[in-house]
């Protein structure tokens, strides 16, 4: 009896192991395999950022680090305390990686340290089995080549907070970096790169016996940039001694952006690194903002810039003729109300032409009723204003082009007649970033639909050349052209500061002051203090008789436009020597310089 139930006990078991073995060997052998294959992903190298030239600003450190996988380490809290034989870790220290360990999946390797030394790394793998589940690898971390001055440019990297279903998988690897603002976000998936896998073989405790495949990851592309950064660099030097200031400069054939500046700034390299909290929070609680690219973000109102857009569209409108004169006693009474001038005493009878030279408001007020608030928000809109620039960066705002439909789907209120008045001279609810006030001198300077570009192609898009043409007249286009190049070189213009030295190229530009307090009727510059004072802008292109480039400047709180044109003097300057510089160097050959060679009859 006793043998006839041994007999069938073992039976039971023979046909139980028959189950498995023999009858579900198709369920459960890849489940065996999954058990003892480990996969683990391989993260790529970021790939790379350069400047027009090919120059380096944006590429990667090789660092050591150590980390621990949870499920591998019996017990974390003494393996961690061993490592801290070689790599030093205080007690507070090992208490915050066991507490991280505890908050994520335990077959998710957790970092220790970065930056080990080579004999750091030696010794812990010397002593690899008897530190379970340690683990040390070759990673990269980010290096930014010129720190500040193309900070808001190239942006900065930083670890993912959130993850998604979908995402890829490469991002889940521990500190893995993605871009968080600037280029660096806005072609991250380029810069990213592939990740690889590795295929081990573990055994019943997890160690790894050895590996069966890997595939190595792809590094990712290299992205290539329209900015000089040389330029930048010297562009933002000259900036240093305004509080908040933005620039931008446009090659007017192409539209690449060769210099966008934001001051103040920030090193990048201190936030990809790893920046602790206490910085972090005083980077984004400084009143200066160092973290907003001012280029692209900042919204000003263009005062006076505007006007070459309303002139642009009173004369496509057929509203005012070239010997047309109005008076101007310093005053525009409307519905009530005095609308001031820049000059309180008047610019007396004056012209199209000499209400751009000087700067004289009335004359655009009577040009603005005339016109109404569609014509002159359509010429806006043509001349580039009003919405996004498509440039790679996701920071750009659009501005604001009012006009009846906009202010009763934002502010649920009818349209009023002395608002077209403040439109047409760039005031009331009109905004625009300075990269859009460069567009639209590049498109005055050109006549033409020039678009912004901040990442040059690998290859040449077939069919890329003239930019389309804009609807108004070439007559149109040279009047306004002829009165911004009195603005700045005929005696008395309101631009002169914006003139080069003597025997460089013309400067054609005209200023504006953008109100940031109720209007006083009085000089807004340095007598007030700085948060009271307006800010100062400039626009304009050079050389004004066969354009190149095209600029834009904003200081904030500048006083008035004469502070913003004197930067933009400065800069094109800058940019001029620039371009001497690089044709000594290359030969006489210009065609790799930005801008040269991109003058009117080029740009159409």
């Amino acid at each position: 009896m006793l043998g006839g139930a041994q007999a069938a006990g073992f039976g039971l078991i023979g046909l139980r192991l028959f189950d498995l073995q023999v009858r579900d060997a198709h369920r459960y052998a890849p489940l065996a395999e999954d058990n003892r294959i480990n996969l683990q992903v391989l993260p790529p190298k970021r790939g790379r950022i350069l400047d027009a030239f090919g120059r380096v600003i944006a590429d990667n450190d090789d660092v050591f680090r150590v980390t621990i996988t949870p499920s591998l380490a019996r017990d974390v809290g003494a393996i961690l305390r061993r490592v801290g034989h070689i790599v030093p870790l205080t007690d507070d220290e090992i208490a915050g990686i066991v507490t991280r360990t505890r908050k994520k999946n335990r077959n998710l390797p957790t970092i220790i340290a970065s930056d080990l030394s080579f004999e750091q790394v030696a010794k812990l793998n010397l002593h690899a089995p008897s530190l379970p589940g340690i683990k040390t690898d070759l990673i990269w971390r980010r290096r930014y080549r010129d720190g500040a001055a193309l900070s808001h440019v190239v942006g900065f990297v930083g670890s993912v907070e959130h993850f998604g279903i979908d995402d890829d998988a490469v991002i889940r690897i521990p500190d893995f970096r993605v871009g968080k603002s600037g280029a660096e976000l806005g072609f991250d998936a380029d810069l990213r790169g592939t990740g690889g896998t590795l295929k081990s073989e573990v055994d019943a405790r997890g160690r790894i016996v050895r590996e069966l495949e890997k595939v190595d990851p792809v590094t990712g592309r290299d992205v290539t940039l329209t900015i000089d950064s040389e330029l930048q660099r010297r562009v933002v030097e000259r900036m240093q001694g305004e509080r908040r200031a933005s620039a931008v400069l446009l090659d007017i054939a192409t539209g690449h952006i060769v210099v966008m500046a934001s001051v103040p700034g920030f090193d990048p390299t201190n936030i990809a690194g790893g920046i602790s909290e206490s910085d972090w929070a005083t980077l984004l609680g400084s009143g200066d903002e160092p973290l907003l690219n001012r280029a692209i973000s900042g919204l000003y109102a263009p005062g006076s810039t505007f006007v070459v857009v309303t002139a642009l569209a009173a004369l496509d409108a057929g509203v005012v003729s070239l010997d047309e004169r109005i008076v101007c006693n310093g005053r525009y009474e409307y519905g009530g109300q005095i609308y001031r001038c820049s000059n309180s005493a008047g610019h007396g009878s004056i012209t199209l032409h000499d209400a751009i030279r000087s700067s004289c408001e009335v004359f655009f007020y009577a040009m603005s009723l005339r016109l109404g608030i569609g014509r002159i928000a359509g010429a806006a809109r043509a001349m580039g204003m009003g919405a996004v620039s498509d440039i790679g960066l996701s920071e750009a705002k659009p501005g604001v082009v009012p006009d009846p439909d906009w202010k009763r789907g934002n502010l649920y209120a009818g349209w009023l007649g002395g608002e077209t008045l403040l439109t047409g001279i760039g005031q009331g609810y009109v905004q625009a970033t300075p990269l859009q006030l460069a567009v639209v001198a590049a498109r005055l300077a050109s006549g033409r639909a020039v678009a912004p570009v901040l990442r040059k192609p690998a290859v040449p898009e077939a069919g890329s050349g003239a930019f389309a043409e804009l609807a108004f007249q070439a007559a149109h286009f040279e009047t306004v052209r002829r009165a911004m190049t009195a603005a700045v070189n005929d005696a008395g213009g309101s631009a002169a500061k914006a003139k080069l030295a003597e025997g460089k190229p013309l400067v054609a530009g005209k200023t504006g002051v953008s109100d940031t307090s109720a209007w006083s009727g009085e000089s807004t510059a340095t007598r007030m203090a700085w948060p009271k004072r307006s800010h100062a802008l400039f626009i304009g292109y050079e050389p004004a008789d066969a354009p190149r480039y095209a600029i834009a400047t904003v200081i904030e709180h500048g006083g008035d436009g004469e502070a913003a044109a004197a930067l933009a003097s400065d800069i094109l300057a800058l940019a001029t020597d620039r371009v001497s510089d690089e044709r000594r160097r290359s030969g006489g050959d210009s065609g790799n310089v930005p801008g040269v060679g991109a003058g009117r009859d080029e740009a159409g």
